[in-house]
């Protein structure tokens, strides 16, 4: 048994945050306590090795159950980050912030104090960027956010085509209007992915005050008296336990985030009571408000070697690498998904709710089909809004067992009919001359002729999870809210939450660098800085 001012559970992008801002005061002692492994893996660190990072053994794979609409036969799983760093150790080091009426839609839901203004300037805090100084952009922060130095000419063919189907070039989407085609900034710097793990976790891991723990998985938040006092982790089998004379701080996802407090007893009482958890604190809101971007991927094959899928070949490489370690540039500084754009499904709505990405390459992605001859790409998109909404609750009382993930994607048919149709804008673009002429075929969806019933039927039958879950432990003050603004969990003293599983409602585009900005937000009014 040991003890510590304050324990945070899982070493994700919020976490890294939180470890290292809590463990400048050197008087604090501060425990990281994170299930994955140290983040050694050397394709973390290179952009171009994403193909790696997005299949590979740093991932969990979590069931997630179907509606009967979805016409899914095989069990379909979702991918989570198990690693330091969590996604932004893993994803597509996009940056995006969403708009600012995201913000204000979370202030409305009585997340009193996360308004746009209130946020921004924690944004900035972040950031350190390579091309803005400005009203939103800052510098100088532990963040690195830049251009990417190696762009595609297939990015650029297809932000030609974008253009040629009417959408305006747009040279920052996080400008406060994300309309419009371009290039992303994403989360890197001098040719080296800046995840939350190296950009705040490892210069602070030289602090004395400062225990950074991996490969311990938390079995429950102990509880005394109304209070949380501590946990117990099990570490190469052994349980231990280690007590917090501050506060106990959950950072594990929007996942394991509410599978953890309702295996500690904290959360809707009959679903505790159903797997025989004694009630410590009936919390009907712990893991409702399930959100997720569903996202549809559209292949093609090119008609020759026109993509980053040329470097699966070896001699080719073998030059990529050698360039990079030479002069960090080349294909290997990019993250293959270099422009994307935000654009309308529903255009009724105030601001864009689709969002695209140029994938420069087949089978990428974990889930994501090759192409025959190896020449190929993807168009990802994802409604970024939606009105569906789903729930986690628990398989068993074993730490071990996944819960069940039930997202309840297209639940709502407004979801369905909006991707529907941003779905058919995105094969459109495909079709304009600037790209059109370096595709051979299409592959998904089969070649035929595009009607709405069958690119609704397509999408039914093949969306994803776009992996990026929020909003079960959302902010609030209503009786479905599990933490107040300032993301204490509501009737445990001792006790918050600070990840994804927060958000009242998704933000319009990659959370991972809100998640950062939460911690960044959450040190400063638990230091009273």
């Amino acid at each position: 048994m040991d003890n510590a001012d304050y324990i945070i559970v899982g070493g994700g992008s919020t976490g890294c945050v939180m470890a290292s801002r809590l463990s400048e005061d050197p008087t604090a002692q501060v425990v990281l306590l994170e299930e994955g492994p140290r983040d050694l893996n050397p394709y973390i660190h290179i952009p171009g090795a994403y193909y790696k990072t997005a299949q590979g053994p740093l991932l969990k794979r979590i069931p997630w159950e179907p509606t009967d609409a979805q016409n899914r036969e095989e069990q379909p799983t979702m991918v989570q980050a198990s690693v330091l760093g969590g996604g932004s150790s893993v994803n597509a080091m996009i940056y995006i912030r969403g708009n600012p009426d995201d913000y204000a839609l979370w202030e409305s839901l009585g997340a009193a104090g996360w308004g746009y203004n209130d946020v921004l300037p924690y944004f900035m805090k972040a950031e350190d960027n390579n091309r803005f100084c400005n009203a939103v952009h800052g510098m100088g922060g532990p963040l690195g956010v830049s251009d990417i130095d190696h762009i595609h000419p297939l990015t650029r063919a297809w932000l030609q085509a974008c253009q040629q189907k009417g959408l305006p070039l747009n040279s920052d989407f996080n400008s406060g209007d994300q309309a419009g085609c371009g290039l992303y900034q994403i989360t890197a710097r001098g040719g080296r992915r800046s995840s939350a793990a190296s950009a705040y976790l490892k210069p602070a891991r030289k602090r004395t005050n400062l225990s950074v723990r991996t490969g311990t998985k938390v079995l429950r938040v102990l509880v005394e008296n109304g209070r949380a006092v501590g946990v117990e982790y099990a570490v190469k089998g052994q349980s231990r336990t280690i007590r917090a004379r501050q506060e106990v701080i959950l950072s594990a996802g929007a996942i394991n985030t509410p599978k953890l407090m309702m295996l500690s007893g904290i959360g809707p009482a009959d679903e505790l009571s159903r797997h025989d958890i004694t009630v410590v604190h009936d919390l009907p809101g712990v893991g409702q408000n399930l959100q997720d971007h569903t996202e549809i991927s559209l292949i093609y094959q090119l008609n020759g070697p026109h993509s980053y899928d040329k470097y699966k070949k070896l001699h080719w490489k073998g030059l990529a690498g050698l360039n990079y370690l030479l002069f960090g540039g080349g294909p290997a500084s990019s993250n293959l998904i270099e422009g994307g754009a935000f654009w309308w499904g529903d255009k009724t709505e105030k601001h864009p709710d689709m969002q695209y990405f140029m994938v420069v390459g087949a089978g990428i992605e974990e889930g994501v089909e090759a192409v025959p001859g190896g020449n190929g790409c993807t168009i990802n998109l994802g409604q970024i809004r939606p009105r569906s909404r789903g729930e986690v609750r628990l398989n068993s009382a074993d730490p071990s067992a996944f819960p069940r993930v039930i997202p309840n994607y297209f639940q709502d048919s407004y979801d369905l009919e909006t991707i529907t149709d941003g779905t058919m804008l995105a094969l459109d673009v495909m079709e304009q001359p600037a790209i059109s002429r370096l595709v051979e075929r299409r592959q998904l969806p089969e070649a035929g002729p595009i009607t709405r019933d069958r690119v609704r039927r397509f999408c039914q039958s093949t969306a994803h999870a776009a992996l990026h879950p929020a909003g079960t432990c959302r902010a609030g003050t209503d009786n479905l809210s599990v933490v107040d603004p300032q993301l204490r969990v509501h009737g445990i003293a001792g006790l918050r939450v600070a990840d994804a599983s927060i958000m009242p409602t998704l933000i319009s585009g990659n959370p991972n660098a809100v998640c950062i900005m939460i911690g960044e937000k959450l040190s400063d009014m638990i230091t009273g800085t």
